[in-house]
């Protein structure tokens, strides 16, 4: 079993991973740098249902050093911070939501992503008036956050229903 366990998380982890990769390569026509759509969400959402907190901060955290390396190290600390605040928010979520209620767990997990990134800018920065791109993220995330979600649950229901967890 621990070879098909580590074969899942790999597997998990090149998905996320390009997706994210090619996700940087999509430019976004709106005012905040490095905003994205965080499509490669959807592969943490299914992985801390389907699979359970460990894999998933496996997964996870690979996907966030392998994608410093080739969107550039200065996003490291933004991705840590960002993908642990989604992290942590989501087990919470996972005691509190359905797998029907995926589409929560995305959106919420947006907010908090959102949260930890501008924090983290605002250390690095010094500069709290930062604080006001969360006018924009916080909406954006929302709906990204739904749509991730969602696709986590559908991805979740259709492998289950094929026998595939």
């Amino acid at each position: 079993m621990k070879t098909r366990r580590l074969t899942t998380c790999a597997l998990l982890t090149a998905i996320a991973l390009t997706i994210f990769v090619a996700e940087a390569q999509i430019p976004l026509p709106v005012p905040v740098p490095g905003m994205k759509l965080g499509l490669a969400n959807i592969v943490t959402v299914y992985a801390m249902f389907a699979l359970g907190p460990a894999d998933t901060l496996l997964i996870f955290l690979s996907r966030i050093v392998l994608g410093a390396m080739f969107a550039g190290l200065n996003t490291f600390p933004y991705s840590l911070a960002g993908g642990m605040s989604c992290y942590l928010i989501m087990l919470l979520l996972r005691k509190l939501v359905s797998e029907k209620q995926l589409w929560v767990c995305g959106a919420v997990s947006s907010i908090f992503h959102n949260l930890g990134q501008v924090g983290m800018a605002i250390l690095i920065t010094g500069t709290p008036k930062l604080v006001v791109y969360l006018v924009m993220l916080l909406p954006a995330g929302i709906v990204a956050g739904v749509f991730t979600g969602l696709a986590a649950q559908f991805l979740l229901a259709r492998l289950k229903k094929g026998g595939i967890r």
